[in-house]
């Protein structure tokens, strides 16, 4: 029996690729782990050039600025990644992991004296707001803000396009005070830093901040999410990994592999092209499926199986090539530290309630976490 399910097996084994209809196209989505990473190294068949476009559904209703650096081809899309990827890399520092570490020993003391919790949003999503707060380098009391916006800002609830402007309201309220004041935080960086010899223009700056905001949050918060229901499911797995603590590094990544939010992005082909058989049209899309890859039975042994220790793990859950993910440090050290601290606090997770949650499109349903998850943590004995 598989531990994860597969929508896309049949179509990966026998064509490779699956097409997606939308009001505009239908999309050939990329499902092999080898033609995967080929396209995503391909950018000029396959572009990312493609403001607003590159999410799958398309994001033009729901905000105004393109985002930095993902909605862009090298060499732009180089020289725009070195300017923050120094600021991102800071998630491995020791100073960095402590404060990662404080936040979630309270939110885990918080858990162990409830009776029970709502693991997605009162656990994940308070964890990977405040955690937000210390990449940005900005007081936590911000983090509230991101929790009000729920999992997703564009895309939890029915208000997409409001909190959209909301956000860019906000963002444009925070490069202001940068302005006026530059700081060592991320609106100060983008303030002050130079490109080409000139400073960011707003669009610019909204254009990093948006991306920080609508496409690094969620998908923390899922996996979070999906590795505390795993354990609530099977009891057995925190004392495999208090067995060995080395297990922690493979299990997080096999926890980002096979529980990746994000089922797959879109790519702009510039000319006509035969994408494993399916026609796109010039200007419109193909994906690189993420999800289908991590799966692919070719990569990974047992692909439909989770496990703990696996060694290799060529996962794509950070992308791959030019767009590999700027947060995938900070993802990581989150990750970490809750297993960490799962280990070291928590006898036992007990599943109380769950709805699952499902992606539902005209060409498959994929399970992709939970709506709900109400869990009950039992401490372990001082």
């Amino acid at each position: 029996m598989s531990d994860v399910p597969d929508p896309f097996r049949e179509a990966r084994r026998a064509e490779g690729v699956l097409g997606l209809p939308t009001d505009r196209e239908t999309i050939p989505m990329i499902l092999r782990h080898e033609d995967v990473r080929k396209a995503a190294k391909d950018w000029h068949t396959f572009s990312s050039d493609a403001p607003y476009r590159v999410p799958i559904p398309s994001e033009e209703h729901l905000r105004s600025v393109r985002q930095l650096p993902i909605e862009a081809d090298p060499p732009e899309q180089t020289d725009y990644r070195k300017l923050v990827e120094p600021f991102f890399l800071r998630a491995k520092q020791p100073a960095f992991i402590a404060r990662v570490e404080a936040i979630t020993e309270r939110l885990l003391a918080e858990a162990l004296a409830r009776d029970s919790i709502e693991a997605v949003g009162e656990l994940a999503l308070p964890l990977q707001s405040r955690a937000l707060t210390v990449l940005l380098g900005v007081d936590e009391a911000e983090a509230e803000r991101f929790i009000g916006w729920g999992v997703h800002v564009f895309h939890h609830g029915d208000n997409g396009a409001e909190k959209g402007k909301e956000l860019e309201q906000y963002l444009n309220e925070q490069f202001d005070k940068a302005a006026a004041a530059p700081g060592d935080d991320f609106y100060g960086l983008l303030t002050k830093t130079l490109f080409h010899g000139r400073h960011l223009t707003r669009a610019e700056q909204l254009g990093f901040a948006n991306l920080m905001f609508a496409g690094g949050r969620d998908t923390v918060i899922y996996s979070v999410a999906c590795a505390i229901g795993y354990f609530a499911e099977r009891p057995e797995a925190l004392e495999f990994l208090r067995a060995d603590p080395g297990r922690i590094v493979l299990a997080s990544e096999e926890f980002f592999r096979v529980y990746m939010p994000l089922t797959h992005i879109g790519r702009v082909c510039p000319v006509d092209t035969d994408v494993h058989g399916m026609t796109v049209k010039a200007g419109d899309r193909a994906s690189l499926c993420w999800a289908s890859a991590n799966l692919d039975e070719t990569a990974f042994e047992a692909a439909d199986e989770i496990r703990l220790d696996r060694r290799p793990n060529p996962h794509v859950s950070f992308g791959f090539g030019a767009h590999l993910c700027l947060g995938a440090a900070h993802a990581r050290t989150v990750m970490r530290t809750l297993l960490e601290l799962l280990c070291k606090r928590v006898e036992r997770i007990e599943l109380v309630s769950k709805v699952d949650r499902v992606e539902h499109t005209q060409a498959y349903d994929r399970p992709l976490g939970y709506e709900s998850l109400i869990v009950r943590f039992h401490p372990r004995e001082a």
